[in-house]
């Protein structure tokens, strides 16, 4: 498995639509974009590393009140061991009436 299909699991799983990067076309009222951050070796002893971390930004767009859609993608992503290293509200975005909300999270994946 990786990171990124982990992550369109639990989207799915949580009834949210999600895409890579960007969301093509015209968005719903409620939809998620996962941003790869980075892959490092973090976790490694004798020059080889055994693991691979892996972090990924999960920017949520909801229009209308956004927190019960939040607390279950979160408990979900809780659920699925992901490891949540920051969550904040981004912003409303006037111009699209969306509120943006951020999760960051990391995934360690044995190689």
């Amino acid at each position: 498995m990786s990171l990124l299909s982990e992550l369109k699991t639990v989207a799915d799983a949580c009834s949210i639509p999600v895409e890579t990067g960007v969301f093509s076309g015209v968005p719903p009222d409620l939809y998620l974009v996962i941003t790869p951050m980075a892959d490092t070796f973090e976790l490694h002893a004798d020059n080889f590393p055994g693991y691979d971390t892996q972090e990924a930004r999960l920017s949520l767009f909801v229009k209308g009140s956004y927190t019960a859609i939040k607390d279950t993608l979160v408990r979900a992503l809780l659920g699925a061991d992901f490891c949540i290293t920051d969550r904040r509200y981004i912003a409303h975005e006037d111009d699209t009436g969306f509120h943006h909300y951020a999760i960051d999270v990391a995934k360690l994946y044995q190689l």
